[in-house]
């Protein structure tokens, strides 16, 4: 049982009981996340698309990924640029797909 949803500007399989490092989100007090931008689920009769799916999450943590950097370079011209980023993540476990009235946990 898996689910496809779509946060941040990208799309993630999840299942329940998987830890994901999704783009930064804000949560609530009680340190849960809906997602309810649910693209497909694969269920008992294959793939599909229900009206009415949600994700249920927990926040594990918050951090930031490794540096990445970006170097420009012009050649002959004396033109040197070095950036670096880190970008910020939410760490979320997975706890339910409900899709069409159906609730999938992790066992």
């Amino acid at each position: 049982m898996y689910a496809v949803v779509r946060t941040g500007g990208k799309q993630y399989r999840v299942a329940p009981g998987d830890v994901v490092k999704i783009e930064s989100v804000p949560s609530s007090d009680d340190k849960t996340i809906e997602f309810s931008d649910v693209l497909a689920v694969s269920g008992d009769s294959g793939i599909l698309k229900p009206e009415s799916a949600k994700v249920t999450a927990e926040v594990l943590g918050e951090g930031r990924g490794d540096k990445i950097l970006v170097f420009h370079l012009k050649r002959k011209k004396q033109y040197k640029k070095m950036q670096g980023h880190r970008q910020n993540f939410t760490e979320v476990r997975i706890k339910a797909i409900v899709a069409d009235g159906v609730t999938y946990t992790a066992k």
